[in-house]
């Protein structure tokens, strides 16, 4: 679209089916490259990303041109494909439905990125439901428990 300028960064949060740890983390970066590439060849920009082994976190400087959904869609489309390929894990791997998508202005772009990048320290005192469901009241976006993501019983 020509003429079209805009400035749009989006933290995408999303997580493992049953958030169980499946994401080793061995095999994170090699995940985190093949993610990128999905990314880029949407010609968006991944300015960073975090694999936990049950959720992932990526901040993405958006083009208007392509919906954050259909992103994601083909981001989890990709990524589980890769993982089944690649036999990380023995039985099946799916990502849930769903996503949170929250937006930021460029002033805070660096703090994101720590915060993304800093995920395992993170987790070690705030467990993922937590974190998640801060997100959803610091941006006052109204939610149902029952659409939230599966939680494991051992993270309630």
């Amino acid at each position: 679209m020509p003429n079209t300028y805009s400035q749009i960064y989006i933290q995408i949060v999303f997580a493992v089916k049953g958030r169980y740890n499946m994401i080793p983390k061995q095999y994170r970066e090699e995940l985190q490259k093949f993610i990128t590439g999905i990314v880029q060849k949407r010609e968006q920009k991944l300015l960073t990303i975090f694999c936990m082994p049950d959720h992932t976190h990526m901040l993405v400087g958006m083009k208007p041109s392509m919906s954050v959904s259909d992103l994601v869609r083909d981001i989890k489309a990709g990524s589980a494909t890769f993982i089944k390929e690649k036999k990380w894990i023995a039985g099946q791997f799916q990502w849930q439905e769903g996503f949170g998508a929250f937006s930021y202005s460029r002033s805070h772009i660096d703090a994101v990125i720590r915060y993304i990048l800093n995920q395992e320290e993170h987790h070690k005192i705030r467990s993922f439901r937590e974190e998640y469901i801060d997100f959803l009241k610091k941006y006052q976006i109204e939610y149902n428990d029952k659409y939230l993501f599966e939680w494991i019983d051992d993270d309630k």
